[in-house]
């Protein structure tokens, strides 16, 4: 098989693997009870308040949940922003710089401002509280606004991001997580490496956390997560029962 459409066919293979554990996942949680949702969200809540490397950072990205499948991030988010740091939430629009080869839509972090500004937030049509795209030019955020191209003070420190599926590798020891599907984390990571770099730092400095329900870390009955070379391991995982999983070495 010549090299070109050997590797179109892993693609594939891969994507297709994807997507049928996310509907598999997706027909799991939906068994899940909001009230279920609520607790093991106020566990992950109380882990983090005295989790090291949450109280340490200084600038945070934080997701913005959906109503329901995934740990819900409002006591995240206002803790956050009333313990002073600098919160920063997702924000997607239309690639500044379109090519067949990126993707149509990219996602920038974008500051909140303060707790007011954060529950001024209105839903959008999933139900996630959205940035007004109205006064993202007046916002400090990663790629663009007052303080994107100048200092590592545009840098994150911290990003606590969401996931359909998370295990563990079990030849590595490496936490792995499965997106939703649109590569909005794995396109942002890749350019905050960049952006590390011409700021002089050999590699992006932030550590990345998922924060995850425990029916969504998987057992190695449930299969496993498939991993392509875009895909990044994580540096640790807050669960809703209380466990914090950290790489193996």
């Amino acid at each position: 098989m010549p090299e070109g459409v050997e590797e179109q066919f892993a693609m594939a293979s891969l994507y297709a693997a994807k997507q049928q554990l996310r509907s598999a996942m997706k027909h799991k949680l939906r068994a899940v009870s909001h009230e279920s949702i609520l607790s093991q969200s106020s566990t992950v809540f109380n882990t983090l308040k005295t989790f090291e490397p949450f109280v340490d950072a200084k600038r945070v990205s934080i997701f913005l949940s959906m109503p329901g499948g995934e740990i819900q991030t409002d006591g995240i988010v206002k803790h956050a922003l009333v313990s002073g740091k600098e919160v920063f939430v997702p924000y997607l629009h239309k690639n500044p710089s379109p090519s067949p080869t990126l993707p149509v839509r990219v996602m920038d972090m974008v500051r909140l401002r303060d707790l007011a500004d954060y529950e001024s937030l209105k839903p959008d049509a999933w139900g996630i509280p959205s940035i007004d795209p109205a006064t993202v030019h007046e916002r400090q955020r990663i790629f663009g606004g007052p303080d994107a191209n100048h200092s590592q003070s545009a840098l994150l420190d911290l990003v606590l991001m969401p996931g359909v599926a998370f295990d563990i590798d079990p030849e590595n020891g490496a936490i792995r997580r499965l997106g939703h599907g649109k590569g909005f984390y794995d396109y942002f990571l890749d350019r905050h490496s960049a952006k590390a770099a011409s700021l002089g730092k050999q590699e992006s400095p932030v550590l990345l956390y998922g924060l995850a329900l425990s029916e969504q870390f998987l057992s190695p009955s449930e299969g496993s997560i498939p991993m392509g070379p875009l895909d990044q391991p994580l540096d640790g995982l807050l669960l809703g029962n209380g466990e914090i999983k950290r790489p193996r070495k």
